[in-house]
């Protein structure tokens, strides 16, 4: 379907994370270290949170304070009520690579994901681990054997959690236990089969779908960005593709929101390579209107 799609904001190094929240939509861009977040139109530009070891994943306690991801030291950082940036929790004794993208339950339970290797180096890809963080800032082994866990949202009333796969062609769902532990473990999407070579140029050369960053709508669907294909796909479970955007740029994560719930914002960037990003301003929020409004 041709869509109309605009520019709510631009002039940023590489956008990730998009979050409606409290009337506003929350970002953050990497290289210059910031939470960010404007009105639904991009007036009104706010810098909610400055984190000097690259932010990523952002969600919310249930007493409404910030958590963000902050990458480079593996620590999910909460933001006090006076503004000040506190340590969540410390995942640098369990995970040796970047962190990655979050989501975080109406309990306050956040699930993060991490690279699980050096990504910008070029190194060899492999699998790795999802770790669950709990309200009070204590961190267990989720699941492992992940290639390279992503976007992720919770569904089915809490008790399910969608992880994105982005080296994997998949999404693979598991069961929320009531103690937030993870159980039975099944693909919800498959786009083809898991990559048989490491290398990486060879790795992403076997992708279909790249999943990235992602967005549950109200007939449960999943829009997931294609960090490949330049596009945003809805995707029904099974991984039947029912609608695509594609802006002519790359697109590496997506959110709905907006007053009716029906925009969806694409976090968009010529590629993901950094160093061609950090000293870039190419990076955008790009939206467009959809039929069915967010979960």
């Amino acid at each position: 379907m041709s869509r109309d799609i605009r520019t709510v904001i631009d002039g940023l190094t590489f956008t990730e994370c998009p979050r409606w929240h409290d009337g506003r939509l929350w970002f953050v861009d990497f290289y210059t270290a910031r939470v960010l977040s404007v009105t639904e139109d991009g007036g009104d530009l706010r810098t909610e949170a400055e984190v000097e070891q690259q932010p990523s994943g952002l969600g919310w306690l249930p007493d409404g304070r910030l958590l963000v991801v902050s990458q480079r030291d593996q620590r999910i950082l909460r933001r006090e009520a006076d503004g000040t940036l506190a340590t969540h929790a410390d995942l640098s004794h369990v995970v040796s690579s970047q962190l990655n993208d979050m989501v975080v339950d109406t309990t306050g339970r956040a699930w993060v994901g991490n690279f699980g290797f050096d990504l910008m180096g070029g190194a060899a890809i492999a699998t790795t681990a999802l770790h669950r963080v709990d309200p009070d800032g204590s961190v267990h082994l989720a699941a492992s054997d992940l290639w390279f866990p992503n976007g992720s949202v919770v569904t089915g009333g809490g008790k399910t959690l969608l992880v994105d796969e982005t080296l994997g062609n998949r999404v693979s769902a598991f069961d929320i236990a009531d103690d937030g532990g993870l159980g039975r473990r099944r693909t919800w999407a498959s786009f083809g089969p898991v990559p048989t070579e490491t290398a990486q140029e060879k790795a992403l050369a076997e992708l279909s779908v790249a999943p990235d960053g992602c967005t549950l709508d109200a007939e449960g669907c999943l829009w997931i960005a294609d960090a490949l294909g330049g596009r945003a796909l809805r995707v029904r479970e099974g991984g039947e593709i029912v609608d695509e955007v594609s802006p002519g740029t790359g697109v590496f994560a997506c959110g709905l929101g907006g007053s009716d719930g029906r925009t969806l914002y694409l976090c968009a960037a010529p590629d993901f390579l950094e160093h061609n990003r950090r000293a870039a301003r190419e990076g955008a929020l790009l939206a467009t209107t959809v039929e069915v409004p967010a979960a």
